[in-house]
């Protein structure tokens, strides 16, 4: 397994997602898609007031937390969320930093790109944009943005270290990166980690707590602190073993 092979397969998975979502509801098995997107997304932390603020298709339930309730985002600034998806974290700061503001968002995979920018000429949004791309290698410009967010993303990806130095690139001095995400108590067994199934499903991918923080610090990242983590349990080794894992939201400033 390697790192295309996993790109591929999380692609093809939410891919899939945006088909389904144009059906009914997202319907994979996942710890961050929910068989309601509207009680998922509530679930990770979303007000309904929030909800009906925003285009109801951006709303997959594929969440695990509300990065935008912690950024402190302000008028006029840029905000960037890696991994937008459908567009619900994106669509949410744009309100937040205003007309004279900007939000962005990336994702690699172009089925919910197209979808996100879709929703946003239909809607009349002026202050968002969704571009195609990698979180790993950011189509930003150095040092261009005031918030990053992210939101069950990271995880995903199978060099992190890579994506938190991205979003050290093109943060502005004392720029801040929120994001939700999920970890683990300890290092998953090595048949977890092979599990493309797994990996999809924000699973297998996941970092111990402590070495998924170290990778922030290490990226240059001034400070970082937890501010809501949500533990719960997955089956390892055929249902034989519960693996403790953690929905978390962490800050840290550059």
């Amino acid at each position: 397994m390697n790192e295309n092979e996993i790109k591929k397969a999380v692609r093809e998975q939410y891919s899939q997602v945006v088909e389904q979502s144009e059906q009914s509801c997202c319907s994979t098995e996942s710890c961050c898609c929910g068989d309601d997107p509207q009680a998922a997304a509530i679930l990770a932390g979303y007000t309904q007031e929030e909800l009906a603020q925003i285009p109801q298709e951006s709303v997959l339930g594929l969440g695990c937390g509300n990065p935008a309730a912690f950024a402190g985002l302000k008028p006029g600034e840029t905000v960037l969320d890696l991994g937008s998806g459908a567009g619900i974290d994106v669509f949410l700061a744009s309100i937040k930093v205003g007309p004279e503001g900007k939000a962005i968002g990336v994702d690699m995979t172009p089925q919910m790109v197209k979808k996100a920018n879709t929703l946003a000429k239909d809607k009349g949004y002026q202050n968002v944009e969704f571009r195609l791309g990698e979180i790993e290698n950011l189509p930003v410009a150095d040092n261009s943005v005031n918030t990053i967010m992210s939101n069950c993303v990271i995880n995903l990806s199978p060099d992190k270290s890579r994506v938190f130095s991205e979003a050290y690139r093109v943060l502005k001095t004392g720029g801040k990166m929120v994001v939700s995400d999920i970890v683990s108590e300890k290092e998953l067994p090595l048949t977890m980690q092979a599990d493309m199934n797994a990996w999809s499903s924000c699973i297998s991918g996941a970092l111990p707590k402590e070495e998924y923080l170290a990778k922030i610090t290490e990226a240059g990242f001034a400070t970082r602190e937890i501010i809501s983590e949500r533990e719960f349990f997955v089956e390892v080794g055929e249902g034989k073993e519960m693996q403790r894992m953690f929905s978390v939201t962490v800050k840290a400033e550059k």
